[in-house]
């Protein structure tokens, strides 16, 4: 009976790490640079590649994290998030969560 709870735990975390990414209520744009330009726009704020400035957002007014190396939205959901701005912090974002935790946040 004590192992029980710990299966039920890795249960939980086996079935949600294989789910599809629920991509309602975002917005992705794509734009095509030397690198791709990569954004996820949610209601409260936006996720988005290593182009879009954290200290921009911080003037005005804007949540963002920022996720470094990433050539498409899929590779951002896997990423860590390196940088936030003031209002994403505000959210409960932080520096070294992955890109689809904060975007659960953000959505």
């Amino acid at each position: 009976m004590r192992y029980l709870p710990i299966f039920f735990i890795l249960l939980a975390t086996t079935e949600s790490a294989g789910a599809p990414m629920d991509w309602s209520n975002l917005e992705r744009e794509r734009i095509e640079l030397a690198a791709p330009l990569l954004i996820i726009k949610g209601e409260s704020g936006f996720l988005a590649c290593g182009y879009i400035n954290a200290a921009t957002c911080n003037k005005t007014g804007e949540a963002c994290a920022i996720v470094n190396g990433v050539n498409n939205h899929d590779d951002m959901l896997e990423a860590t998030i390196s940088d936030v701005s003031v209002a994403a912090v505000a959210l409960g974002v932080k520096v070294g969560m992955s890109g689809a935790d904060a975007l659960e946040i953000l959505r």
